[in-house]
């Protein structure tokens, strides 16, 4: 759920740059990743709790999905936002 917070806030921000609604892109921008940081921090956590109730087959069947997933939805998060940034800093340039 965090994932697609993380996802869906800098679009947000992008459909309202194009109807010049959205001053509070930053904040959007801000929660979006701490959304990503709190959900890959949960996916840490979790797997931590794997290896204390020493589960290390379960740890070992999801540990490659999880590192492929969090990579990927670190770096689109990084992507949009860092397009956000990109597009409103041009705004503000004009």
């Amino acid at each position: 759920m965090l994932g697609l917070i993380a996802w869906i806030l800098p679009l947000l921000n992008l459909v309202y740059y194009k109807k010049n609604k959205n001053r509070r892109w930053i904040s959007f921008s801000v929660v979006s990743l701490s959304a990503c940081a709190i959900s890959l921090y949960v996916q840490l956590v979790y797997s931590s709790y794997l290896v204390e109730i020493q589960d290390i087959t379960a740890l070992m069947d999801t540990i490659g999905t999880i590192a492929l997933l969090s990579a990927i939805l670190l770096l689109v998060t990084l992507l949009l936002n860092g397009l956000t940034l990109i597009v409103y800093r041009n705004k503000m340039q004009k």
